[in-house]
């Protein structure tokens, strides 16, 4: 049996594990990362932000860029099409503490697509070589990327891009195994993790349907890859990263959070936000987190609703002790 457990090494940085915390925008802020990363994340990964917003000085960079030394090793993804732009950027938040940087060439929303960023940049693999290329340059941290199984069905080009990537000089290569048109959906293609495994020489990230201990240990298994990303399977269970490490490491599976915890999370969750983001805008991105919380309790959806109506913590704070007094 292939042994997991131990350390991971991505360019000059080693991680402690095998299991990273995906970007996703709106999510993997930082009281979010600091709960997965105390759960045994390996690697956490900020939101992504935007090259030219920071050379813009957009006030709402700095805040996506935030990071403390408590969230462990922290990768900051930048999303560009233009190499010039991520080459000033990278210039400018040289002091910056982070420990890698990632490209973003996988993201399916409309708005980054039809810029020309995001997954759009795998109908152009010159241009991915150019991008990493200009990081590389400009950037004294490992850089890696992150992209998908191709644009659609008819242009399955996963293997070409990270082939790119890895020409440019990046350090290791993320595959979401899925296209841009299935968005989330369907199955993730485990199949075009293992060609890409095959055909780079450094490290590759696989991503996809991964939620636990046995599906992360099936994805290094079967495709060869070198280490597991889980992104949505966080949402609402940052103990998916200590399930996935102790499966990883003994092949048992580890007892599920019972309710009592998931409130007590809530709550540690619930107070990182108010310290971060403060009360209005903390108590609004939290009813997100709680409601994915509550996935699979009993009234699961009259919790949610009461969730929604939310104002305050104080507000949360009476609806979870009426709710679950035991708790």
């Amino acid at each position: 049996m292939t042994d997991y457990a131990g350390t991971f090494s991505i360019g000059s940085v080693q991680l402690p594990g095998r299991v990273i915390l995906g970007p996703m925008a709106g999510v993997s802020d930082l009281p979010f990362r600091l709960l997965c990363h105390e759960q045994g994340a390996a690697l956490v990964c900020m939101e992504m932000v935007s090259a030219k917003a920071i050379c813009y000085h957009n006030r709402g960079t700095e805040e996506l860029m935030q990071t403390i030394p408590e969230e462990g090793k922290v990768s900051l993804q930048l999303f560009s099409h233009e190499p010039e732009f991520l080459a000033q950027a990278l210039d400018m938040i040289a002091d910056r503490p982070f420990d890698l940087l990632d490209i973003n060439m996988g993201c399916p929303v409309p708005k980054i697509v039809n810029n020309g960023e995001g997954s759009a940049l795998m109908k152009n693999p010159k241009l991915i070589e150019e991008l990493v290329r200009a990081a590389v340059s400009h950037c004294s941290r490992p850089v890696t990327v992150k992209i998908r199984k191709g644009f659609d069905d008819d242009h399955v080009n996963a293997v070409e891009c990270a082939l790119a990537a890895q020409e440019g000089g990046a350090s290791a290569v993320a595959v979401h195994g899925r296209t841009r048109t299935q968005m989330y959906s369907g199955r993730a293609d485990w199949d075009i993790i293992e060609q890409v495994a095959a055909a780079l020489r450094i490290p590759v990230i696989g991503n996809g349907d991964v939620t636990d201990g046995p599906s992360a240990k099936r994805m290094l298994d079967e495709t060869g890859c070198d280490a597991v990303m889980v992104a949505r399977g966080a949402q609402g269970n940052p103990w998916v990263f200590r399930e996935i490490e102790a499966y990883l490491k003994t092949g048992q599976e580890i007892e599920r959070p019972h309710r009592a915890e998931i409130i007590r999370m809530i709550r540690k969750h619930a107070q990182l936000q108010r310290k971060f983001k403060g009360e209005h805008r903390g108590i609004r991105e939290m009813r997100g987190h709680i409601s994915w919380y509550f996935s699979g309790f009993p009234g699961a959806a009259k919790l949610r609703k009461k969730v929604n109506e939310l104002n305050s913590f104080e507000e949360l704070e009476a609806m979870l002790s009426e709710e679950f007094p035991y708790a």
